[in-house]
């Protein structure tokens, strides 16, 4: 009976610990950035690479004055062609959504690894910046050498394709002829008996 009851007392401690650390963390916006990164390469040669940084706030309160910073594109390797590397913005609700993007046109070959993003914003209850980071993108192949890919010939086709087709045609019917069917050689089996 003691031990049934401690187990209980214990089992509703911990529970209540659970539910305080749940309601006390639930009260302050919880910022969750990912960054994306593609490559897209002209035809004269030179490579773009689109990065779009989504911002959601899966908190229970707001969070204000939000700031986006993504020094992570050094400017000897990326030049920017469109949009910002850092943008602000005057809130971000519970449950919203804020989008960013740029391009950047590359201008030396090479591998390269981009580090997160960093996003600071303020709580109404705390005096100090807040900071969250984004996701790291995967590693860039950027100004790679790219061997050109095999393309099927459709002028092949359009020119030997009706060939092919009676060559495989009269193929086929020849070796239907030769080979014996199975039917034929049971009757022949049947016979002999």
């Amino acid at each position: 009976m003691a031990t049934l009851m401690t187990n209980l007392l214990l089992t509703a401690c911990i529970a209540l610990f659970f539910v305080s650390a749940a309601t006390a963390v639930g009260d302050s916006p919880f910022i969750i950035a990912h960054k994306k990164a593609s490559l897209t390469r002209l035809k004269s040669g030179a490579e773009r690479v689109s990065v779009s940084i989504d911002i959601y706030n899966q908190g229970f309160s707001t969070a204000y004055d939000l700031s986006l910073v993504d020094y992570s594109w050094p400017q000897d390797a990326f030049d920017v062609i469109s949009g910002n590397i850092s943008q602000s913005w005057e809130k971000l609700d519970a449950g919203g959504i804020r989008s960013h993007s740029f391009e950047l046109e590359a201008k030396k070959q090479g591998m390269f690894y981009g580090a997160p993003a960093v996003i600071s914003f303020r709580i109404p209850t705390k005096a100090a910046l807040q900071e969250a980071y984004s996701t790291s993108i995967l590693p860039l192949d950027v100004l790679a050498e790219i061997p050109p890919e095999k393309k099927f010939e459709w002028r092949l086709l359009a020119k030997y394709g009706s060939q092919v087709s009676v060559i495989s045609i009269v193929g086929l019917f020849i070796y239907l002829m030769v080979t014996p069917s199975k039917s034929n050689g049971l009757k022949a089996i049947k016979k002999k008996r």
